[in-house]
């Protein structure tokens, strides 16, 4: 269920929710950025929290204030799946810039090439 649905006019507004959202919750995001279709997220987790909790608490209260805002003329939600990788304090630099590219990244990757390069780097399961 990717669908191309974060265009210019939802992008900015839907960031901007994600991440006043997440503070409430607790949650720091780092650094938000994405295409289209599909969004990363560099964020710093307390050691109660899961990469699910979390993923499942900004997914859900996201896709529901895209839709009772009647920002889309469709209806919006986000894939069941994600994937969550952690990284060590030395590579955040790193991090933070590939996620500040995506644009750039993706004019010369698809998501199917960086999702392929994903699963085998860090030996995941294809969903």
């Amino acid at each position: 269920n990717r669908k191309p649905l974060i265009q210019k006019d939802l992008k900015f507004k839907l960031y901007d929710h994600i991440r006043d959202n997440a503070k409430k919750k607790g949650i720091y995001i780092d650094h938000i950025n994405g295409i289209e279709d599909h969004v990363h997220l560099l964020i710093s987790m307390k050691g109660e929290q899961s990469a699910s909790q979390i993923a499942f608490l900004l997914k859900g209260e996201s896709s529901h204030w895209v839709n009772k805002q009647k920002i889309l003329p469709t209806k919006f939600e986000w894939q069941d799946e994600f994937i969550a990788i952690s990284v060590s304090e030395s590579i955040v630099p790193k991090v933070r810039k590939y996620i500040q590219n995506q644009v750039e990244h993706h004019k010369k990757t698809s998501f199917m090439d960086e999702y392929d390069r994903f699963i085998k780097k860090y030996g995941f399961n294809k969903l």
